[in-house]
């Protein structure tokens, strides 16, 4: 499923136009993505938990050519899935 098929779907469920749920599915992201940005957990209970990871600067090789370099460190998005998303495929 992509994004416009996400719309469609939610258009659908929720008896509403297309170009209302897509506003409601776009406001959903940059809210999520908006408080990630602060480092903010969102926990969707049933669904899941969105998380920042803090990865601490590494040495790294070039495996071309051997040379050793230096990783900086980053902030990564993860996604833990829900009790109740993990129940719902694998049913």
């Amino acid at each position: 499923m992509n994004k416009s098929e996400l719309v469609e779907s939610v258009a659908q469920k929720a008896d509403i136009t297309k170009a209302s749920a897509a506003r409601s599915v776009e406001c959903t992201f940059e809210a999520i993505q908006e408080a990630m940005k602060k480092g903010e957990e969102v926990r969707l209970v049933g669904f899941g938990t969105f998380t920042v990871a803090h990865r601490a600067a590494t040495r790294g090789r070039n495996p071309r050519t051997g040379e050793s370099i230096q990783i900086p460190a980053s902030k990564q998005p993860k996604f833990r899935a829900g009790k109740g998303l993990k129940d719902a495929v694998r049913k």
